[in-house]
Parts: C-alpha cells; sequence; structure tokens
C-alpha cells in the first residue's frame, strides 16, 4: 500500500511500517518537513525536537528490522502538549514564569510514548497553565485554526489540535480540563478523547485543578486515538488518583463501530445542552448526525439533566479554587522565572515572589487566581467553594440517572464554530461559555469524545459532536464515534479534514 507520509492516518502509517513500505526515519521526516512549511502561518508548536525525534525514529527503524516492534504505533510520531513534562525538552506551560525550564523527568504518558517507540517531534502551544478557550492567552503568541488563519483553534489545547489539523503530526496528546481537548477538536475538524477520569495517569502533568484534569488523544481517526488511548492509558502506581483497572477493550470497539451497525444501543440527547445559544450551523450538524445513529440502529430518546444548567458556574469555582492552591509553588525560590523587584535594595522573599509572579503570570492566570482564593478564603469557603462541590455532587447524580435509561448521552461539542482571533479576549465570560456542553463530564469524571460533524453552513468551518459514556465504559466512545464517522464520511467521501484550505505557501 502506497500512504501519504503526512495525510495517511496513524493506523495506515503503523501498517505501512509493519509491510515494510516506509520507515520511521521517512514518516519523522515528513512531519518535521511540514512543520517547517507551515508552522509559521499556524504556530502549533513551541519546541520543535529534530533531533531526538530522528533518533527515536531510527531506533524504530531497528527493532523493525529485527522483528521486535514495541507497539503497533512503533515509529509513527507525535506531538505532546506544553503542560506534560518530558526529559531534556521544555515544559513551559505557555508561560513565562517557566520560560527555558527542562524538568528532570518524564510525565508517565510520555514514558509510555517512549516505550511504544513513538518519536516526539515537540511540544505544542496551550493557554497558559490551561487556562483559556482558544489558545490566545499562551504568553508565546496564539495559535491560528488551520481552516482560516484568522480564527482561533480552541483551547486550551488549540496547538495540539493545530498540529493534527494541519497535518504536522498524525497523532498529539492533550489535556482535557473542562473541555480542553474535546472544544479544539470540535473547531479544528479532529478527534479529541477525554478518558475516564483516572484511567490515564496524571504523573507528570502540571496540575491546573487536580479534580478536573485529564490526559487524552488528538488524533484525525476514531480508530487512531482508541489506538493511541490503549497506550497511554491504564493504572500508574505513581498516580494516587489513578484507577487500578483494565482498559476495556478500545481498539476492538472502533473496529466495531466502524462497521456502522450500532443495532440495540440507547442513545441519550441532552436537553438541556442544545438550543439557545447554539449556532444553527452547528445545530443542523448535530441533528444530521443523530439521524445517522438511528439509521445504523440506535434507538433515540430525549433525556433531562437538569443541573447541567449550573454547571458552568460550579466549575468556574471549583477549578480556580484548585488552580489558585496549585499556583502557589511557582514562588521564584525554587525554579522558574525570579525576578527582583525595582528600587528595592534588599528585597524580602516576599517582594521578590510578588514581583516574579506579576512578570510571570499572564492577565487570565491572574484572573483565576484571585477568584480562587477569594472563594477558598475565610467566610467564603462554604458559601463558594463548598457549594459548588455540593452542586456537582448533583450534576453526578443526573448522570447517573441518565446512565440508568441509556448507554451514551451525546451532544454538540462546541455551542459555535471558531470565533475570530481577538473577538472575545475582551469578555471573559463570552470565552468560558464556549465550555458550555463539555464541562459537566469533567465535573462528574465520565469520559467523552468529540467527533468532527461536519460543517455550519454559516461559514464553512467545523462543527464536533460529543458522546459521553458512564465512568470505565470508554469503549462505547469508540463504538459510536466510529460508527458516526463511517457514516459521514461515506457522505463526504472521505475526510473532514481533506476538505481544509491548502496551507503550503503561507507565511506570518
Amino acid at each position: 500500500m502506497s500512504i501519504d507520509l503526512t495525510r495517511a492516518s496513524a493506523d495506515e502509517m503503523a501498517r505501512a511500517l509493519a509491510a515494510g513500505e516506509t520507515t520511521s526515519v521517512e514518516l519523522t521526516r515528513a512531519a518535521l518537513a511540514a512543520t517547517e512549511l507551515v508552522d509559521g502561518a499556524v504556530h502549533a508548536y513551541l519546541h520543535v525536537d529534530a533531533e531526538g525525534a530522528l533518533a527515536a525514529a531510527a531506533e524504530s527503524d531497528a527493532r523493525r528490522a529485527a522483528g521486535t516492534p514495541a507497539s503497533a504505533l512503533d515509529g509513527v510520531p507525535i506531538a505532546v502538549k506544553d503542560v506534560l513534562t518530558t526529559t531534556g525538552l521544555p515544559t513551559t506551560c505557555g508561560s513565562k514564569i517557566l520560560e527555558g525550564w527542562i524538568p528532570p523527568y518524564d510525565a508517565t504518558v510520555v514514558a509510555r510514548l517512549k516505550a511504544a517507540g513513538l518519536p516526539i517531534l515537540g511540544k505544542t502551544n496551550m493557554d497558559e497553565f490551561a487556562m483559556g478557550s482558544s489558545t490566545e492567552h499562551s504568553a508565546y503568541g496564539p495559535t491560528h485554526n488551520p481552516w482560516d488563519l484568522e480564527r482561533i483553534p480552541g483551547g486550551s489545547g488549540g496547538g495540539s489540535a493545530a498540529a493534527v489539523a494541519s497535518f504536522q503530526a498524525p497523532l498529539a496528546l492533550g489535556t482535557d480540563t473542562g473541555g480542553s481537548i474535546r472544544q479544539p477538536g470540535a473547531v479544528t475538524g479532529t478527534v479529541g478523547v477525554k478518558p475516564t477520569y483516572g484511567g490515564v495517569s496524571r504523573y507528570g502533568l502540571v496540575a491546573m485543578a487536580n479534580s478536573l484534569d485529564q490526559v487524552g488523544p488528538v488524533t484525525r481517526t476514531v480508530l487512531d486515538a482508541a489506538l493511541l488511548h490503549e497506550i497511554i492509558g491504564g493504572h500508574d502506581p505513581l498516580d494516587s488518583t489513578s484507577v487500578d483497572q483494565p482498559l476495556p477493550p478500545l481498539v476492538e470497539a472502533a473496529r466495531q463501530g466502524a462497521t456502522g451497525d450500532l443495532s440495540g444501543l440507547k442513545v441519550g440527547v441532552i436537553t438541556e445542552l442544545s438550543g439557545e445559544g447554539y449556532q444553527s450551523g452547528v445545530l443542523a450538524r448535530f441533528n444530521e448526525s443523530v439521524d445517522l445513529l438511528v439509521a445504523a440502529g440506535a434507538e433515540v430518546v430525549e433525556v433531562s439533566c437538569p443541573n447541567f444548567v449550573h454547571a458552568l458556574a460550579t466549575y468556574y469555582l471549583v477549578m480556580p479554587c484548585e488552580a489558585s492552591s496549585n499556583l502557589a509553588k511557582f514562588d521564584a525560590m525554587r525554579y522558574g522565572l525570579r525576578v527582583l523587584p525595582e528600587g528595592v535594595e534588599s528585597p524580602s522573599a516576599e517582594e521578590v515572589m510578588r514581583a516574579t509572579r506579576d512578570a510571570g503570570f499572564g492577565d487570565e492566570v491572574k484572573r483565576r487566581i484571585i477568584l480562587g482564593t477569594y472563594a477558598l478564603s475565610s467566610g467564603y469557603y462554604d458559601a463558594y467553594y463548598g457549594t459548588a462541590q455540593r452542586v456537582r455532587t448533583l450534576i453526578s447524580q443526573d448522570f447517573a440517572a441518565a446512565f440508568e435509561q441509556v448507554d451514551v448521552l451525546v451532544s454538540p461539542t462546541s455551542p459555535t464554530t471558531a470565533f475570530k482571533l481577538g473577538e472575545k479576549l475582551d469578555d471573559p465570560l463570552a470565552m468560558y461559555l464556549n465550555d458550555l456542553a463539555t464541562i459537566p463530564a469533567n465535573l462528574a469524571g465520565v469520559p467523552g469524545i468529540s467527533v468532527p460533524s461536519g460543517l455550519a453552513e454559516e461559514d464553512g468551518l467545523p462543527t464536533g459532536f460529543q458522546v459521553l459514556a458512564p465512568a470505565l465504559a470508554d469503549d462505547r466512545l469508540y463504538r459510536v464515534g466510529a460508527a458516526l464517522e463511517a457514516a459521514l464520511e461515506a457522505i463526504w467521501g472521505g475526510p473532514l479534514l481533506d476538505k481544509a484550505p491548502t496551507l503550503e505557501g503561507a507565511a506570518r
């Protein structure tokens, strides 16, 4: 089989490698060449490690030649969000306060990528400390959506999604705290998965909100996501929140779903996650996708989750409280940026800390630290944080009640398509509304996937279809996602990304 070295799926690349039709070095060089060609316009990467990636690719080719590949994806290159620690490579979290910091250890998911033989191309751009929905809050400049360079690629993991969507990498890792894998997936026409909380190790993930953060795959196909998920998933004794249970058969579920048979599956359309506030083109593509699930044999019913209307407010109390606590460690005393206050001859540690945090953190990070610290302060803890945690329990109970009626829940992933760069920077509340449909899954710890569902007629930009499943039932995401993907690609005549504009020659 002859494959396009950059546009092929990861599964196609793996099969070509196994058949001896290409090499990992060829695939890695092709990905690096694509980055050289288009990333000046897209800015998906903060750091590209060409030398390291090619060295890992050569080692992969040697294993293939010896007949001892480390995994099915051995030799397929990947990009990693810059919030995951990587030995020998900078990890900045998109912040000036960590500029140039090189961790002394690998995150567990990074170690698993290396053990599986995937060359790491580099670290992708992100909203500072994962705080944002547009990747405009990066201290190193925004990432641009490959579909329209004047629009956002989603956030906080817009760099990973843009790298995959612009064919600079067949695979990427992202993190999802309130939708930061799924929402970028929706607006860039890629597949994004938030696994069950605890199903993928968080060790080595620079935490924003410990009870919400989750690492997951960013890919161009549902099968590719399943293949990557099986590599990074599973129990990790280094992560106290890791679930000590085997992963369900994710790849098998994706292959089963691709046959297009969803007989016996009951799908719930969430009443509270559609209608007012959703772009008409997004709703049109969503309704068409639901019809395709019915055609595949699924039974579809409406399900009400009444407490979902409080999810946004709940999240924006829980998350800043945890973030303000987590970011306290960036104090200029141990590592990272250190700024001396002007005009102070012998500054105290507190004065250095204040000057450093003022210079090192961006506006959005400061906004959330202040909000979280206020909500946790004496006299307000129960009124704000405590109340939010009680509402969070009600949202989890809504999920539990819904999953007694149906196998999966569905909704649009994002209320709108990608908005223009700068359009919402001065209106944080409008920015936060982009996570309206994705946040409930993080609050309850259940898994979710976003699958491309077509282009909105108003602007010709991608829309996303979200599937949610009960905790530890991640295989259901892949079965339903692959069935929808197969049905839509039969209509489109191929993947949605084939319709994206070419970026060759684009410069910025």
